[in-house]
């Protein structure tokens, strides 16, 4: 009834309420010509010395009803495990054999983290793909530029900006079915609604935005014989995004923002004492305040800006302890404050200098059943000086090169470097050849320095990144290829022990080197002026330390068909080789290793503009044939989905 009731309140909504999106072709296309993820300033990416992928917002209109995690899966190099499981799985982020304490998420330039996470990770799961303009991925070590956990890769999220007219709005409503293979439920079972208004004048702008996401009808954990008395878990989202701008004058801005974010949804526990068992109702609430401002000055031969934001997230949970049938509840409070002042100043049409200043603080409480921590002893503050020097020769060559100097409450200092030539081919068919060498560090968490199982005498995980490809296009650049190989070394990584002995756990540093080499591939082809295919394939060999849920081989493809304006066709496929997953087992008090095998999906999707550029409508399938697989042991998976929706504009 509740589900009912929403869907009919979001239908009335689209009737009232009008839309923000900017549908400016050649704004579109410019975008996807300018990067900025590997200088912190927009340049054309001809002279980026990086192979960046960018997710622009023409791409993102062709993954209509997919969740961030799910796009951001199929970009080359790039795996988000949990994307095809129930919405309250937590997800993991895999970038040449990094996990997710090695991926930096960006969102506006700002970094987000939880403080009190383990990795000090954050949380996709928070961000809906509505309130998303513009995604760039950056591989490779980047700790120069963007300090620690940018060890594998930098995920770089632009949020929705305002349009030029005084006021514009969107509203939206998408409803899809569930399911698990053996559920055939095809009636409204995941829906996803949200509204929109912004506008600007000569010297102001803003935007504000609701979405609402709620979901059910699948178990998190597997049967493993099918058995029916597993309940569902619920799993619900809203999302509350406030963006005010003022331009004081044509050198002088500055930019305010303000997010609320909320998750609650029920977990499972795949394997207790018992085994497999789906553990009672356990529920989870995680909640995200974020603000912030941003000034820049534009002067002749430069500018300057400051990205700052204050974070606080609490998570909670209530769990059914199998031995009491009562429920223990934690709870994990953190703060984060980050300020990134950082100046570009042009010494001449070929060389350009950045320096920065970076200014960290986190601290957490957190109480469990198992120990408190409290906030006045657990914090720590990161400050960070960096050069980054830009030099663009007319022949072609240029270099990116750069070094950073972190200051550690906890641990002291620590310096990394890079070197990133690139040469643009000016002669015959459009070529570019990359080649770095990056090295990065990652701070231990609060939680591994200073929980029940922390180590104070833990250090930082560093990495070490060389990489070299190449970017070309042939026939009137219908045809566009890039392919890169990279090698990591990782030392001083991090990882919980548990002495069966003694029964102690805490959090060690692991000796040695760990190795992960591949190559990244990628090729788009526009047959025609309505006819576009793409493909990528990603190989990634790690040692077997780090050969965790990381496929050795993943492809994707795809086929875009418009055969007029107003009508969109999208066929996509995606293969992932086998991998290996590992859990804990209560009765022997070790870790099981086991396989997973190999699944291809098969996913469609079809739009259609009703009323140009006003009304829009889409239907999407997804695994269509409806094939059996696990991303992780002992969850489920989604098997053959339908979703509808539209999409009205005013």
């Amino acid at each position: 009834m509740k589900k009912t009731i929403r869907a009919v309140a979001a239908l009335a909504l689209l009737n009232t309420c009008a839309y923000a999106q900017v549908s400016d072709s050649t704004q579109v296309n410019a975008l996807q010509e300018v990067v900025v993820s590997d200088t912190k300033f927009a340049q054309r990416k001809e002279k980026s010395g990086k192979i960046i992928e960018v997710i622009s917002a023409q791409e993102l209109e062709k993954k209509s009803g997919q969740s961030l995690a799910t796009v951001l899966s199929q970009v080359t190099g790039v795996e988000i495990n949990g994307n095809q499981s129930a919405n309250g799985k937590n997800l993991g982020y895999y970038i040449r054999g990094g996990k997710n304490r090695q991926v930096l998420v960006l969102i506006d330039g700002i970094p987000v983290t939880d403080a009190s996470g383990i990795s000090l990770e954050y949380d996709l799961r928070l961000l809906p793909i509505e309130q998303v303009e513009r995604i760039e991925v950056m591989k490779g070590a980047a700790s120069t530029l963007y300090g620690t956990g940018a060890a594998t890769g930098v995920i770089n999220i632009t949020l929705k900006k305002s349009s030029q007219k005084a006021i514009e709005g969107n509203a939206y409503i998408n409803i899809g079915s569930n399911n698990t293979t053996d559920n055939k439920k095809y009636n409204g079972q995941d829906f996803n609604q949200g509204i929109s208004v912004n506008g600007s004048s000569k010297k102001a702008n803003y935007l504000l935005g609701f979405n609402s996401s709620e979901s059910g009808n699948i178990s998190q954990i597997a049967s493993p014989d099918n058995a029916t008395d597993y309940e569902e878990d619920i799993f619900s989202r809203q999302n509350l995004i406030g963006k005010f701008g003022y331009k004081m004058s044509s050198k002088t801005a500055v930019d305010f923002f303000a997010n609320y974010d909320r998750i609650k949804n029920n977990y499972d526990l795949p394997f207790d004492n018992t085994g497999f068992n789906d553990t009672g109702v356990n529920t989870t609430t995680s909640e995200q305040f974020r603000f912030g401002i941003s000034p820049k000055y534009k002067y002749n031969k430069g500018e300057f800006v400051l990205n700052s934001g204050f974070t606080k997230i609490k998570r909670d949970y209530r769990e059914l302890n199998t031995f009491t049938t009562e429920s223990d509840y934690s709870v994990y409070e953190s703060r984060s404050v980050v300020a990134d002042a950082f100046n570009k100043y042009n010494i001449n049409k070929q060389l350009a200098v950045i320096v920065g200043t970076n200014y960290q603080f986190h601290d957490m409480l957190s109480q469990t059943p198992y120990g408190n921590i409290d906030r006045d002893a657990v914090k720590f503050n990161i400050l960070d000086g960096y050069t980054t020097l830009v030099y663009h020769f007319d022949f072609g060559l240029n270099i990116n090169t750069g070094a950073r100097l972190n200051h550690h409450s906890a641990y002291g200092n620590n310096f990394v470097y890079n070197f990133n030539p690139s040469y643009t081919v000016k002669a015959g068919f459009p070529l570019k050849l990359v080649a770095s060498y990056s090295t990065a560090y990652i701070t231990p968490s609060l939680y591994q320095l200073y929980s029940e199982y922390g180590n104070a005498d833990l250090t930082p995980e560093k990495n070490a990144t060389a990489e070299a490809g190449l970017e070309a296009a042939f026939f009137d650049k219908k045809v566009k290829f890039d392919a890169v190989a990279f090698y990591r070394d990782q030392t001083n990584s991090f990882d919980f022990y548990f002495d069966p002995n003694t029964f102690e756990a805490y959090y060690i540093n692991v000796s040695g080197k760990h190795k992960a080499k591949g190559v990244e591939t990628e090729v788009a082809y526009d047959v025609t002026s309505k006819l576009r295919l793409n493909a990528n394939y990603t190989f990634t060999q790690v040692d077997e330390a780090l050969n965790r849920l990381i496929p050795k081989h993943k492809a994707n493809a795809g086929i875009d068909y418009q055969p007029t304006p107003r009508t969109l066709f999208n066929l996509s496929y995606q293969y992932f080789d086998a991998r290996n997953d590992a859990y804990f087992d209560g009765n022997t008090f070790t870790t099981t290793t086991v396989t997973l095998g190999s699944y291809q999906l098969v996913n469609a999707l079809v739009k259609y503009e009703l009323i140009p550029n006003r009304l829009t409508l889409f239907g999407s399938a997804t695994n269509i044939f409806n094939e059996a697989f696990i991303e992780n042991v002992g969850y489920n998976t989604r098997g053959r989905n339908f979703r509808i929706g539209m999409n009205i504009v005013l």
